[in-house]
């Protein structure tokens, strides 16, 4: 903290001259219940804290092209972006985000543990600071499956067991591994085959199987509202989506946690802010991952907060008042077998598979 105060300090004069600039700050992340429960557990106290206001933007699945482009161009509106751990590490990698420094930027827990040793191996980057840990699954309509409800992933491509339209996210990730899982490909070996040309014309052929009956979504929320009003029998969406349209909206869905995939979501700043504005996306950071943060935000949504000190106070729903705890991915129930995505991997080869995916859509 002392770090952040000190650059508070340091720019006090231009901040109280900045007038609108230095009285809002722009935060961009997903939409629908994960900024909600973010608004909930982070913006909304510290606005109260500082007397800043937070501008939402639900930008964050367009976070690498928009924050290039404004690189580009010399123009970097946002202050903190939310971004999934493969994204964190690609705009690392190419200087599009500020390096943290966990042991004098973040806050320590409160036993005194350093954030380092808190956050431990869920650190995959030097620019990025985790939030959750969340995974990508299925929800499929309890009234459109009969009585054999689907209980394990290679159901999304049976279509003689299960007719009707299917959701996946319109993008290679998550799909290209399900579908090589579901080719016969072990676990194990998913990413060595996915980093051929052939293993991805192999994913890309598996897909090809329930092409036309794929509805491709691009916001988190278009599973959920597909699934509501009966559009698709299943469909990929992040299991926080399903929690809200199972138990918030008592909706006739359920979940298949099977090969759900673990991944990580949180936090960079862009690099290349004025002093003022770091500072103040940095005060912004420390409080909103601080332990009791963390363990706020499972008060809302269904993901597992990051911090190794912040799972004990994960407690009920703050306004259903059910208990948040089997409701989270890392459950021992719900994660009988998961499948670990690879961040390095998607890191290295997103631009190249992307194109090749999109390219495939388009045929």
């Amino acid at each position: 903290m002392k770090l952040t105060k000190t650059l508070l300090a340091t720019t006090a004069l231009t901040v109280a001259a900045g007038a609108v600039a230095a009285e809002e700050m722009t935060i961009v992340s997903w939409g629908g219940a994960y900024t909600k429960s973010q608004k909930n557990a982070y913006h909304d106290p510290y606005s109260a804290k500082s007397g800043v206001t937070i501008i939402n933007d639900d930008s964050s699945a367009e976070a690498v092209a928009k924050l290039r482009a404004m690189d580009e161009a010399g123009n970097v509106t946002w202050d903190v972006v939310d971004v999934v751990a493969a994204d964190a590490i690609r705009l690392c990698d190419e200087g599009l985000a500020m390096e943290i420094d966990p042991d004098t930027m973040l806050a320590p827990a409160p036993d005194g543990t350093s954030a380092a040793d808190d956050f431990g191996d869920l650190l995959v980057s030097e620019c990025f600071i985790p939030q959750i840990v969340y995974s990508t699954t299925f929800g499929y309509r309890t009234d459109l499956v009969g009585d054999n409800p689907p209980s394990e992933i290679c159901s999304i491509f049976d279509l003689d067991a299960y007719p009707g339209k299917r959701s996946l996210e319109k993008r290679p990730i998550n799909n290209m591994e399900w579908a090589l899982l579901c080719d016969g490909v072990a676990k194990d070996d998913v990413y060595d085959v996915l980093a051929t040309s052939e293993g991805q014309d192999q994913a890309l052929a598996k897909l090809g199987t329930i092409k036309d009956s794929v509805v491709w979504w691009s916001a988190g929320a278009d599973t959920p509202q597909l699934l509501a009003d009966g559009e698709i029998v299943m469909g990929s969406t992040y299991n926080g989506r399903l929690f809200s349209v199972i138990e918030e909206q008592n909706q006739p869905v359920a979940m298949l946690w099977d090969a759900q995939v673990f991944d990580l979501d949180g936090w960079i700043i862009p690099a290349g802010l004025s002093d003022e504005r770091k500072a103040r996306a940095l005060d912004y950071i420390y409080f909103a991952t601080d332990t009791q943060r963390l363990a706020d935000q499972a008060k809302w949504i269904s993901y597992g907060p990051a911090r190794a000190s912040s799972a004990p106070l994960v407690g009920q729903h703050a306004d259903l008042g059910i208990d948040m705890a089997p409701h989270m991915p890392t459950d021992p129930n719900n994660a009988q077998n998961t499948f670990l995505y690879n961040y390095e991997f998607w890191a290295d080869y997103r631009d190249d598979i992307d194109a090749k995916f999109q390219a495939w859509l388009a045929k």
